[in-house]
């Protein structure tokens, strides 16, 4: 903002240059709670391993807190919390309710359970709707507040960080703002570090969000509010900001959108918008830094990928079609001044413009992925051009190199020329038998035989599994010679498989997730009409990126 240097400085801080303010930004918090809240939607279920990938991919973004579970509602959400990874900059957060009625804190099994998590901040979700409370919990008003109270109390005498979540906040507050508002200040009075405000059914719409907001900030302070809203007016997004134009410094959402019904607020959306929009960037600022942010599209896609999921093309930011342009003037336009038909620029995000009448935009994405990854090549090099129509090809042909950055790497590599041969695979062959055990069960036995050449020698090795894949695995790895050091911390973590086209003679698309003893991960993708050839290229890349990786001493 300008003023005339005569003019007062304004109240709240700030720096005066010439006849300029520089106001301070307020700190805005990012609470991601994809693999809890994320992990109600439909045909989503995460693994173990699942929720660490992406609460690493979230970590390395900048978020500020990751809701990873419930411990104790499920197996894999206890083992989750019993464990509790380190991580750099984001809190691991745990979920749960308030204690049950008619129980003690002590004789709350559930409860416990949130107390024995590792972790620093716990978030509790609390019924802001008097219809619920007598509704769905059968307890009077002031025994919900007496036990908001006290499940607060609990949780800040244990040292954790302590968030409530104000279920159906927004439909209570229409129908009894009093109670609603008791709900809240109960929270906050008993030392709750953010009281969040829910808009759980999702019919709230932003007006009604950013005058209710507005009220609340009268009682709360708004470095202590949240918002936590539905999608299903398809105003998520919307109504987060609009809470935050209010007054309210923490947004909670999902990658992606994901959530029952209809989805959560978009934090993939939410995101760029803070930081790329002045009206916002001048007010704001997140722990998602211009930097952070260029690995969004990433996170996004890595997404979906553990899901088995294909990303939306069309996603505001991060789709494949947000920066595409097709023909006639845009093309032009784009061509003369990107800014003519982008509201952003696509790296900002890491996402990448598409001219589908010029490659490029994709030769300086070439060059921006080698030199991301540490090869060094002169823009003008003869072997950039070789390498995009290939990459072209592959990706006409179902490859998605986007997903699988090893397998783009040894791509990049064997172009340019620098893939040493380590082994040489001759031959494979892999049988399935379905037969009777010595006890007499019927089962089904894999067996694979892969020879292999290795600095002029021919090893064969046999493998079984549970199937043709995991035969394979086990009989390629089984002697790789002076390699074989090399491989022994190799595991194979995830293998998903996408069927590209239809029909009897279906494409197969396989991605492979691998992951050494120091917890490195990698993808790898293979394409083939037959789902074992397409396995075995994953495969195949997968232990050739970590002996280059590892500086496997060339034959």
């Amino acid at each position: 903002m300008t003023r005339q240097t005569e003019d007062p400085l304004p109240q709240g801080g700030g720096k005066e240059i010439g006849v300029k303010v520089i106001m301070a930004r307020e700190r805005l918090s990012l609470y991601d709670t994809t693999l809890r809240d994320g992990a109600q939607t439909h045909g989503v279920d995460f693994s173990v391993e699942d929720k660490w990938l992406i609460a690493q991919q979230l970590d390395a973004l900048g978020i500020d807190y990751i809701e990873a579970g419930y411990p104790g509602a499920n197996p894999t959400d206890t083992k989750l919390f019993a464990e509790a990874r380190p991580l750099g900059h984001a809190k691991l957060t745990a979920f749960g309710m308030t204690k049950r009625p008619g129980r003690s804190i002590a004789n709350d099994p559930g409860f416990q359970a949130l107390l024995a998590a590792k972790v620093a901040s716990i978030c509790l979700v609390a019924k802001a709707w008097d219809f619920h409370v007598e509704v769905a919990l059968g307890i009077s008003l002031d025994e919900n507040l007496a036990a908001i109270r006290e499940s607060t109390e609990a949780m800040v005498a244990s040292g954790r960080e302590a968030l409530i979540d104000c279920e159906h906040f927004f439909d209570g507050y229409k129908a009894n703002p009093g109670y609603a508002l008791a709900c809240a200040k109960t929270a906050y009075e008993a030392g709750a570090r953010w009281v969040v405000l829910c808009d759980t059914n999702g019919g709230t719409l932003p007006e009604a969000i950013e005058k209710i907001v507005t009220e609340m900030v009268e009682h709360i302070p708004g470095d202590r509010l949240g918002i936590h809203v539905h999608n299903d007016t398809d105003n998520g997004v919307a109504n987060s900001l609009a809470a935050v134009r209010a007054g309210a410094r923490q947004i909670q959402g999902t990658l992606n959108g994901l959530g029952e019904r209809c989805g959560n607020a978009n934090l993939t959306s939410i995101i760029p918008t803070l930081i790329l929009k002045p009206e916002y960037a001048e007010r704001f600022t997140t722990g998602v830094t211009p930097e952070k942010l260029r690995t969004l599209t990433h996170a996004s896609r890595v997404v979906d990928e553990v899901l088995n999921r294909a990303p939306n093309r069309h996603a505001p930011y991060v789709g494949e079609a947000a920066f595409a342009h097709k023909g006639g003037i845009h093309v032009s336009a784009v061509q003369k001044d990107p800014r003519t038909y982008e509201h952003v620029p696509p790296e900002a995000v890491g996402n990448r413009r598409k001219l589908l009448v010029s490659d490029q935009a994709g030769r300086s994405n070439i060059l921006a992925e080698l030199e991301r990854i540490g090869i060094v090549v002169p823009k003008d090099d003869p072997r950039i051009a070789r390498l995009l129509d290939e990459v072209k090809q592959r990706e006409a042909n179902g490859y998605a190199y986007e997903a699988a950055d090893a397998s783009f790497e040894l791509l990049a590599r064997r172009t340019l020329g620098n893939v040493p041969q380590f082994f040489e695979v001759d031959s494979f062959r892999v049988m399935v038998e379905r037969r009777h055990n010595s006890i007499g069960d019927l089962v089904t036995v894999s067996e694979a035989t892969v020879k292999v050449r290795i600095d002029g020698e021919t090893v064969m090795s046999v493998g079984e599994g549970n199937g043709p894949v995991n035969a394979l695995d086990n009989a390629l790895r089984k002697d790789l010679g002076p390699y074989q050091n090399f491989i022994e911390d190799l595991d194979l973590v995830d293998y998903k498989v996408r069927i590209l086209s239809g029909g009897s003679d279906a494409v197969t698309r396989v991605l492979i997730e691998s992951r050494d003893g120091a917890g490195n991960r990698w993808f790898t993708v293979g394409v083939s009409p037959n789902i074992v050839d397409a396995s075995f290229e994953a495969l195949l890349d997968s232990i050739n990126y970590k002996l280059i990786r590892d500086g496997a001493p060339v034959p």
